[in-house]
């Protein structure tokens, strides 16, 4: 029996890749290049298009836990990104490049994957998982519109910058993990107080590039807010977020800083560095005067500047399933971010879901709906939760994941809460799946 994914970027390479390794045909369906995104560069499965992070790997995080959750699953990209990884501290940042040509390479080569470069505009009959993600064309849109007799809701995505590391100024800059956790994999340009007040003053009166029409009045979504937004709130909002200080100390100097700006490996060559929460939408000039400003960059190179695109994602608690199976058609998934989950390790994990359940489906075996108490039991569950009043798209975190008990004198203790979350999470799991 023939399976159809639409779009093969993470969680539909992914779900794609599930099936065909349980003897599934796969028609995966990819718009690019015939129609581009405005966001994407290539036309690679799977591209990586705003950072080359996916999040920290360490198991006391909540985004941590849900990478072992899709170890036990077998997740197929999970293996690819820790093969393509590059330095980042307790962060699991890739080659970009490397990985979505491995991941195109895989598909290709796979003989169960028919790989169609082709616009899909209307959802095909027989089994289909829906997989276009937040830049869904707009012929498709209509056509997912007609289906869930609902409008989509919107919010803006953002792009950092991406710079060559020789012409950073390493007299200024310095390497550095946040409080020396990990090997020093972060390049850090420290600001004292009068230089963090001209690159602020730079900032927030800096021109930004005109939203479409179609763009206006959409909704930006908290966790990747531009710089400019985030500036706007504030004079020292920056410094308590993506240029704080603490934790960072330049030990040729030992002295602490007003304000830093932290530049994470994007490529396994160490030439290009990324601006960590640097997502913008200023205009290309302005954008080269600001990151001119930073010191140890007075000379920087651009080689990619931000960019911002709208994303959009379908009213998931009034139209799927914790398995990720739409309520008004068993054999329709959705998948990825399109659902409202939000980052890549999760577009990656709901792909992961989608393409067991459909393996599932068509074997006449029962749905996995994963427990509560694992991250991805719990982000499936939260994003199908038919109580949303004003439904958000949402990545993992302990918020959402039932809490533990702690004694009275450790209830402040992160650490530990997060390492008896993660243990009873991989622990359901690991029971779930024998059952």
């Amino acid at each position: 029996m023939e399976v159809n994914v639409i779009g093969a970027g993470l969680a539909g390479s992914e779900a794609a890749l599930q099936l065909a390794k349980r003897g599934f045909k796969v028609n995966l369906y990819e718009m690019r290049p015939v129609q581009k995104t405005g966001a994407h560069t290539t036309e690679d499965c799977a591209e990586f298009v705003c950072s080359n992070s996916l999040g920290s790997y360490d198991i006391t995080n909540g985004s941590g836990l849900l990478k072992h959750e899709m170890e036990i699953l077998g997740g197929e990209l999970i293996e690819i990104a820790k093969a393509c990884q590059v330095p980042a501290g307790n962060a699991l940042a890739i080659d970009r490049h490397k990985f979505s040509q491995t991941v195109t390479e895989k598909i290709k080569q796979n003989p169960n994957i028919n790989l169609i470069r082709e616009e899909v505009t209307q959802i095909p009959e027989g089994p289909t998982i829906i997989a276009s993600g937040p830049l869904t064309s707009s012929k498709f849109t209509d056509a997912i519109k007609e289906f869930t007799k609902s409008e989509y809701l919107h919010f803006f995505d953002a792009i950092a910058p991406i710079v060559e590391k020789d012409s950073i100024n390493f007299d200024i800059a310095f390497w550095a993990s946040r409080y020396d956790k990990g090997e020093a994999s972060y390049i850090n340009c420290p600001m004292n107080k009068e230089q963090y007040e001209k690159f602020y003053d730079i900032l927030i009166n800096a021109p930004r590039i005109e939203q479409h029409d179609f763009e206006k009045g959409a909704k930006f979504f908290e966790s990747c807010l531009p710089i400019e937004v985030l500036a706007s709130r504030g004079v020292d909002t920056l410094r308590f977020g993506p240029m704080k200080p603490v934790g960072l100390i330049d030990k040729r100097t030992n002295e602490k800083n007003y304000a830093v700006v932290q530049l994470r490996q994007d490529n396994s060559a160490k030439t290009l560095f990324n601006l960590v929460g640097f997502q913008t939408n200023l205009k290309w000039g302005a954008q080269k005067e600001l990151l001119q400003a930073i010191p140890g960059l007075e000379n920087v190179n651009i080689v990619r500047y931000g960019v911002m695109h709208r994303n959009t994602f379908i009213n998931s608690p009034t139209l799927l399933n914790p398995t990720l199976q739409t309520r008004e058609r068993k054999n329709l998934f959705f998948a990825g971010q399109i659902t409202g989950t939000e980052g890549y390790t999760e577009s990656i994990a709901s792909g992961l879901l989608a393409g067991i359940n459909m393996a599932k489906l068509l074997n006449d075996e029962p749905l996995l709906e994963l427990p509560l108490d694992t991250m991805l039991g719990a982000l499936t569950h939260y994003i199908t939760n038919p109580e949303h009043d004003n439904f958000q798209p949402i990545n993992s975190n302990w918020g959402i994941v039932p809490p533990v008990e702690l004694p009275k004198k450790e209830r402040k203790n992160k650490k530990l809460k997060g390492e008896l979350m993660s243990n009873r999470a991989l622990e359901s799991l690991k029971q779930y799946l024998n059952k």
